[in-house]
């Protein structure tokens, strides 16, 4: 059987590295992050700004408050056909009205019809994240997958907690989509299933979650492949039910699983290492094409009683369960990249951006994977950001790079089953993804 990974624990597992490397307080069971730096992100690093926004996990962080409110779930039809709409997580600070998306990477608008998510040579991807949660409800997305042995596309739930649910596309299997969950990162490696599919590179497909409160059914272009039944998950050592309950964000990413620095377990899952001269890198980089995400949000779960105002999820209690999920109308917003759930009105003035942050011993991390130990992707069209996937079995390591190199002329790609023969859009050697270090790629994985 091919081994199959949690991003979460992936991410766990190897962001010791960077934050060894760069002297980041590091999170995890057992470990909470101090009162200084109290905010544990997704990968495991404790800081301020960013880390206390979206994937601030509020169980390791320093108290349940140190992670801002999440903004609660929005029905809507999302036409991803600009940028207008997205955020770099060098910028967002928590105010959903302002942005629907959060980026790292470079994303590229393509023909006004659809967003490209790009992948240079010796970078680790573009990842976009929806600004506002789902607790329950049914998630779409219509999309093309990128190719190549060791490349991934991913579109995901994942939330604070680590709770997860996975449509995955490994780049040398073009006629499979992956699904899988977790529950809060624990690597049940019995729970993925491949679902057939036609060629996720050529033609255009809605892959579609159904998450309910007992159950859970993934589906292609209106078709059900999979369903999951809450009750079958329940684990006797833990006296849980190992089932995804926790308020989670819309995560698309494309992101190198075949990088040396990865596990062997990894490199083989993804189908070997990523070829930076491959054919299937057009004008410098490997895409995938995401057109549109609908949602439609569901009701919280059958004799929910945490309702205090319809702004914002919040936790009260550190287990993290759906019975510890609590609403309200607390403020999911931050006043700089200096600022915690704890003090959300920190504001010395600084640079908005957390690259702007000067290195010191002294100077808490603020914007994960930029400030902190990890990859940063400068520029790229309206948005700039860390260059980290958002799901993935492992990190990713690479040096400076500019998309200028490889690939034949020829689009194949498109919008419509049918696709498109023109080609995705240069990167300007200034807009091209660089890597400043270190990075933990999440997503798949």
């Amino acid at each position: 059987m091919k081994a199959t990974f949690s991003a979460a624990a992936a991410l766990a597992a190897t962001f010791s590295l960077a934050s060894a490397a760069n002297s980041i307080p590091t999170c995890g069971a057992n470990s909470q992050c101090p009162s200084d730096t109290p905010c544990c992100s997704q990968y495991g690093q404790c800081g301020v700004g960013a880390y206390c926004l979206g994937g601030c996990n509020p169980r390791y962080s320093h108290d349940l408050q140190s992670c801002v409110a999440a903004p609660t779930c929005q029905s809507a039809d999302y036409k991803l056909n600009s940028l207008d709409d997205v955020q770099a997580n060098t910028v967002y600070l928590g105010d959903a009205s302002k942005a629907n998306w959060v980026s790292s990477g470079t994303p590229v608008v393509y023909q006004n019809d659809a967003i490209l998510l790009t992948m240079a040579p010796n970078t680790v991807g573009t990842l976009l994240m929806s600004t506002h949660y789902v607790w329950y409800g049914q998630i779409s997305a219509t999309m093309t997958t990128s190719q190549g042995a060791g490349v991934v596309t991913a579109f995901i739930m994942m939330s604070d907690v680590q709770d997860e649910i996975d449509f995955e596309f490994v780049g040398v299997e073009l006629e499979v989509a992956q699904s899988n969950y977790y529950f809060q990162g624990i690597t049940d490696y019995g729970n993925e299933q491949p679902l057939n599919v036609s060629n996720t590179v050529q033609n255009t497909h809605t892959y579609t979650i159904d998450w309910q409160p007992d159950s859970l059914t993934w589906s292609i272009d209106g078709k059900a492949l999979r369903t999951l039944n809450r009750n079958d998950t329940w684990n006797s050592n833990t006296q849980n039910y190992h089932y995804p309950q926790s308020p989670s964000r819309i995560q698309l990413s494309l992101w190198p699983a075949g990088l040396q620095s990865n596990g062997a377990g990894t490199v083989a899952w993804a189908g070997g290492l990523v070829d930076w001269n491959s054919q299937y890198m057009l004008n410098g980089y490997y895409y995938a094409l995401v057109s549109e995400v609908k949602v439609q949000c569901y009701d919280p779960p059958s004799g929910f009683s945490n309702n205090h105002g319809s702004k914002a999820y919040y936790y009260d209690n550190s287990y993290g369960t759906n019975d510890t999920v609590a609403t309200g109308n607390n403020s999911t917003e931050l006043a700089s990249f200096f600022a915690t759930g704890d003090n959300p009105s920190v504001n010395p003035n600084a640079a908005a951006s957390g690259t702007a942050v000067p290195k010191n011993s002294a100077t808490p991390e603020t914007v994960p994977g930029v400030s902190g130990g990890g990859a940063a992707g400068i520029g790229g069209t309206d948005s700039s950001g860390n260059a980290q996937s958002g799901t993935g079995a492992g990190s990713a390591q690479g040096s400076q790079s500019s998309a200028g190199s490889g690939g034949s002329t020829t689009f194949q790609q498109g919008l419509g089953g049918s696709g498109t023969s023109q080609a995705p859009p240069k990167l300007a050697a200034g807009s091209a993804v660089a890597l400043l270090g270190f990075f933990v790629a999440c997503l798949l994985l």
